[in-house]
């Protein structure tokens, strides 16, 4: 954050200060800068959609196994019910053809039977004529009515005749009567077997489809699963699409303003460099007073703020700096130690002070609070440029920078940074008076 500020502070800096600084540049609008948080946020969503797309996609795939199997099954139940239906159909057939084998038969016996209502119709006659015309057709009849013996012999061949007949006739009939009575039962037994095997496929059918439509019932459920699992794996894949371009587009706004912050670095480091050269080119053709003088007027002013400015830059050291320029700094044991300040070359804040003001004769203390109370106190509202600003915690003064005009102040902030140019904070205990020592 002090980096931001500092950046469009510095492009700032331009309106007069003594005679040196160039005019004053309207501030450029920073583009947005998404924070850590912002971008932290977007980058778990990402990751958090991208594993429900995972978890999806896994599901999906177990879904479109089950659903391959079930259409299989499908397929074998297709088949099964095919099959059912050829048993079916050879049965049918077997049936038919049982039913006409039966009808032939019956048609035979039927026939059978009209040709022994014939023959025993044809007896029936046979036997009235033999009665009507009083024939003794026994061996006594034979001999008492004959009139010669070829009559005898005509009467007995005759007779033979007829009994044949009548025996052929009666042998025929029996005959009839049992392929007719063997047919019926063929046929019968032929036409049970067949109507058994037509309802076992016909149940063997029933069974398939059934089957069959199970299986279809199964594989459309599973498909409409397959098909809610689909949608919302697109649903959430959007939402992932949206997320990692959201992301993206935040990705790019920070780098954006990286960029942007990288250019107003870049002409805040030029200015520096332009204001520190100026800057030392005027402190180069000032001369100090002599020993016990103490310069007075705008003219020290400016020369206290170009001794200043003229450090730009220059690293800052705890404990380093006097009225000869930088210095080494100390041991602190501790934060300043961790940045090497203690064999680093340059200024803490009170340093920079004490070097800045030697320029015009004035011999301030080292610490901080006693160069505050060096000056007159004037009222803040009332500052002017080469007064002294402080700030305080507990009662106790831990910093101290030179305001310079416009809003802005120079001053070695802290270990790790460098002498910069800043704008006047009003924030963390800034004394309500200033130190005016000119």
């Amino acid at each position: 954050m002090r980096g931001i500020v500092l950046i469009v502070l510095v492009a700032l800096l331009g309106t007069a200060v003594g005679s040196g600084v160039a005019g004053a540049a309207p501030d450029p609008t920073p583009p947005p800068n998404p924070s850590n948080q912002d971008l932290q946020n977007s980058r778990n969503q990402v990751n958090s959609q991208a594993a429900n797309v995972a978890a999806l996609t896994k599901s999906l795939s177990d879904l479109q196994g089950q659903a391959d199997d079930l259409q299989i099954q499908v397929a074998e139940q297709h088949e099964s019910a095919l099959q059912a239906m050829d048993v079916l159909s050879g049965a049918q057939q077997a049936a038919d053809a049982a039913t006409a084998k039966a009808n032939a038969a019956r048609a035979q016996t039927e026939a059978a039977g009209k040709a022994i209502d014939a023959a025993r119709a044809r007896l029936d006659d046979f036997v009235a004529g033999t009665y009507s015309q009083g024939l003794d057709l026994g061996p006594i009849g034979l001999l008492t009515t004959a009139t010669g013996p070829q009559d005898l012999i005509d009467r007995a061949q005759y007779t033979d005749s007829l009994a044949e007949q009548q025996a052929s006739v009666l042998d025929g009939l029996q005959r009839a009567r049992v392929d007719k009575a063997n047919a019926d039962s063929s046929a019968r037994a032929a036409q049970d077997e067949a109507e058994k095997r037509r309802q076992a496929a016909v149940s063997a059918k029933a069974a398939a489809d059934a089957a069959l439509a199970g299986a279809q019932q199964a594989a459309a459920v599973q498909a409409r699963r397959l098909a809610d699992v689909q949608a919302k794996q697109a649903q959430v894949q959007a939402q992932l699409d949206a997320a990692v371009n959201s992301d993206a587009g935040l990705r790019a706004q920070r780098q954006r303003f990286q960029d942007w912050q990288a250019q107003q670095a870049a002409a805040e480091a030029a200015e520096q460099r332009r204001a520190q050269e100026e800057a030392a080119s005027r402190a180069g053709r000032s001369v100090p007073p002599p020993a016990g003088v103490r310069s007075t007027g705008s003219g020290a002013v400016q020369t206290v703020i170009d001794r200043a400015m003229a450090q730009l830059g220059v690293r800052y050291s705890w404990g380093g700096g006097n009225s000869r320029g930088p210095t080494v700094g100390i041991h602190d044991g501790g934060v300043a130690d961790s940045y090497g300040d203690y064999k680093n070359v340059g200024f803490d804040c009170s340093g920079l002070m004490l070097y800045a003001f030697a320029g015009v004769g004035v011999n301030l203390p080292r610490y901080s609070g006693n160069q505050h109370a060096f000056g007159d106190q004037v009222p803040l509202a009332q500052m002017k440029p080469g007064d002294m600003l402080s700030w305080a915690r507990a009662g106790r003064i831990y910093h101290i920078a030179l305001y310079i005009g416009n809003g802005k102040m120079i001053e070695a902030p802290y270990s790790g940074s460098s002498v910069r140019i800043s704008p006047v904070r009003y924030s963390g205990g800034l004394l309500p008076t200033v130190s005016r020592v000119l």
